[in-house]
């Protein structure tokens, strides 16, 4: 009868399938959440971005007045910062007639002698300055000016934004918890089962005086390149779904915010890294510590 010699384990190997699969499903599962959050972020920012303060000048305001007004809102440190503008909109009541004609199809020139309408600046609120509280104080001063007839906002819009915004906040803060929590079992729990069938071959390394460094080392090494493919794959997973969604949705793209992606795809790789190697590590010392009989 013909034997075939057994094949010798390797130090350092285990298996590389499974540990790779289930470290790259929780990375992408944790790299699917950022990607959400980064987007609730994005989209928080649109939101934001439209809580305008309404600004109706009197009917004599003269053109010096005007100017007057205009250059005091520009060097309000409330007023959003868009790109290298300011986001402050003059519209006159001739401009404000004509879309009034627009919207409604009605044209009161035909019944009334004067416009009714009013000249009005538009000032969207920097994000730091959008609580209710401080909203009212800057009505407040705005209405103390000169030439202001009138200021408006959408105040209940206001306060409800804040506070929904803040619910989620919370509600996203819990789930990341649990959430991360879950990856790092799930790749500890992992990496450990994949290890188990490696103890005897770490007890023989012990044996025959091989040190403790360097028994780590292969398991360590191995450890780094998984975490380091697992980071990749999931990063391109995560990429090519948000290519494809963005291609398929009309107005996807506005919530993409590349430079938050990519760190977040840097900070995949990095975690996949450091739990790789700290569950390998935790997972060797305690084979290297265990007796002989307590490895049965």
């Amino acid at each position: 009868m013909s034997t075939y010699p057994r094949k010798k384990a390797k130090l350092g190997k285990f298996k590389f399938a499974s540990v790779l699969f289930s470290t790259t499903l929780s990375l992408f599962i944790l790299g699917l959440f950022g990607v959400i959050i980064i987007q609730a972020k994005t989209l928080t920012k649109i939101i934001r971005e439209n809580i305008e303060i309404q600004v109706f000048l009197n009917k004599n305001v003269t053109e010096s007045e005007l100017k007057a007004i205009g250059k005091s809102f520009e060097s309000k440190p409330y007023v959003l910062q868009s790109g290298d503008s300011l986001a402050i909109t003059f519209i006159s009541q001739d401009e404000a007639a004509k879309s009034f004609l627009e919207d409604t199809g009605e044209d009161f020139t035909q019944f009334l002698d004067d416009n009714p309408l009013r000249d009005s600046y538009t000032i969207a609120i920097a994000e730091e300055y959008q609580t209710a509280e401080q909203i009212e104080e800057i009505v407040k001063e705005i209405e103390a000016m000169n030439g202001v007839f009138e200021v408006t906002y959408m105040e209940d819009l206001v306060e409800s934004i804040n506070k929904n915004l803040f619910k989620v906040a919370l509600v996203m803060g819990g789930f990341i918890m649990i959430l991360v929590f879950t990856v790092v079992m799930l790749i500890n729990n992992t990496i450990r089962l994949a290890l188990f069938s490696q103890r005897f071959l770490i007890r023989s390394m012990q044996l025959v005086g091989a040190t403790r460094g360097f028994i780590r080392k292969p398991f360590l090494g191995r450890a780094f390149v998984f975490g380091v493919l697992s980071g990749i794959m999931a990063s391109a997973i995560l990429l090519g779904i948000i290519e494809y969604t963005k291609a398929n949705i009309d107005g996807f793209a506005l919530l993409q915010d590349y430079n938050l992606l990519y760190a977040l795809f840097g900070g995949l790789i990095i975690i996949g890294i450091l739990l790789s190697v700290l569950s390998t590590l935790q997972a060797v010392n305690k084979y290297l510590n265990m007796s002989l009989d307590e490895l049965y």
